[in-house]
């Protein structure tokens, strides 16, 4: 199983143990003088700003719940360390049941790590078409409106509001909108 080049590998956690296995795996790694063979762990996520009752706050996403990525060079050491881990149930992409994982292709870390250190945060929010909210930012804000429609993809919405006596539809980004009460 010896291959002296480092890779990226998966593996598979119980879900929402993702940080746990991550500290379990880096001080198993300093304890057993493994530093050389196992590199980096990471949990990929992503900021996100989620908006609840009017309120911003950025939090960070997992964006693969239940992986972790390592780069390491694989021995039967370094992959007995790494399975024995607890939390781990594995690593992914051993085909056909062997016990040698396949390692990530470096176009698909580097979309990974890309994403992760990107400076694009998305937005989670709850509206729906139909519901009233206010504008709370922009030449708009403090007015009332009714959301037409949703484009989550562009983290825009589209708003109803009555102007000059008729109903004018405003493009808007998700920040700058909340719920009403």
């Amino acid at each position: 199983m010896e291959n002296l080049e480092k890779h990226w590998y998966v593996i598979h956690t119980y879900s929402g143990y993702e940080n746990k296995v991550k500290t379990n795996l880096e001080s198993r790694v300093q304890s057993m003088g493994m530093g050389d063979k196992i590199f980096r762990v990471v949990v990929p996520t992503e900021e996100e700003i989620e908006i609840k009752n009017g309120k911003k706050r950025v939090v960070q996403k997992k964006v693969f719940p239940g992986y972790v990525l390592v780069e390491m060079i694989m021995t039967d050491d370094s992959w007995y360390l790494v399975r024995n881990t607890p939390g781990v149930t594995g690593f992914v992409g051993a085909p056909g049941g062997s016990t040698r994982p396949v390692p990530l292709l470096p176009h698909e870390v580097r979309a990974i790590l890309r994403k992760m250190g990107s400076d694009e945060v998305k937005t989670r929010v709850d509206f729906s078409v139909g519901e009233v909210v206010r504008i709370c930012e922009g030449p708009f804000a403090d007015m009332i409106g009714t959301v037409e429609e949703i484009h989550e993809d562009q983290q825009k919405l589209r708003v109803l509001v009555s102007m000059f006596g008729r109903e004018t539809p405003l493009e808007l980004d998700f920040a700058q909108v909340e719920k009403l009460a």
